[in-house]
């Protein structure tokens, strides 16, 4: 029988940032294709309700592991303990929430450093972490969740902006860098997805503006070709291609999964 280049049967990933939205999706699509995943968060509440789902889905023996991005040298150490204790990692989903929405102007620089750690530095030190066990596979996955707004700036998400076009061209270097060991690096560029994220950069753009949520909903919907805001399952379609057999020519991309919103401005 001939295996489906989309299986990740026999791989072990590590998804971050699992315990909700576009995180969780990506974990338990990754189970049902196979894979043994090891979710990473810092909710132990979230980290145990997604660990129970994906133990429904199989009988593969995955894990989660607690990690404050918000300390670096932290997680650089229980990303380092983690890929040793594996012995195996084959893909790497690297995935952050934030940073705060507010003008570009009006942060402060410590705002910018702490993107920095908690985005670019702890992505580094699961990377770095990983990509030895991944070279010595032969077969090595990372991708990167960022925003759409690598391309386009959004208003209002100034310090997120900054740290999101840091990690697209991080990705760009890593792809040129471990391409030849078998290890492909891509970003994954949401648009907007119905997360928990996206509920509140709606409620606070209401609120400075003087409108409903529905009204900023209609707004955003009205940029989308789609007509409609995106699922988290539809990201992790994508994200579950580039993790897998299927995508072994593909590298250093930044895939944009917004409904057409891009290619509309």
């Amino acid at each position: 029988m001939t295996t489906s280049p989309f299986s990740l049967d026999g791989k072990t990933a590590i998804v971050c940032g699992a315990t909700q939205g576009i995180g969780r999706a990506t974990a338990l699509e990754f189970a049902r294709a196979g894979a043994r995943v090891v979710i990473v968060g810092r909710n132990e509440d979230g980290l145990a309700k997604v660990l129970g789902e994906l133990q429904a889905i199989s009988s593969a023996a995955h894990e989660s592991v607690k990690a404050d991005f918000s300390d670096l040298s932290g997680t650089e150490k229980i990303a380092h303990d983690t890929a040793r204790r594996l012995g195996a990692v084959h893909i790497l989903v690297n995935n952050t929430g934030g940073p705060a929405a507010g003008t570009a102007i009006a942060a402060k620089p410590q705002d910018y450093l702490a993107a920095m750690s908690m985005h670019l530095g702890c992505a580094q030190a699961w990377t770095q972490a990983c990509a030895p066990s991944m070279r010595e596979a032969g077969y090595g996955r990372i991708v990167n969740i960022t925003s759409t707004s690598v391309f386009t700036p959004i208003k209002g998400l100034g310090v997120s902006n900054t740290v999101r076009a840091a990690m697209a061209n991080w990705t760009k270097t890593l792809a040129s860098e471990l391409g030849r060991f078998g290890i492909t690096v891509n970003n994954v560029m949401p648009g907007f997805t119905k997360t928990a994220r996206l509920e509140a950069l709606f409620k606070g753009k209401a609120a400075r503006g003087g409108m409903t949520v529905d009204e900023v909903e209609e707004g955003a919907i009205a940029t989308i070709p789609a007509g409609r805001l995106g699922d988290a399952r539809e990201l992790a379609h994508a994200i579950l291609f580039l993790a897998s057999p299927a995508a072994s020519y593909v590298n250093g991309v930044n895939l944009p999964v917004d409904g057409g919103r891009l290619a509309a401005q």
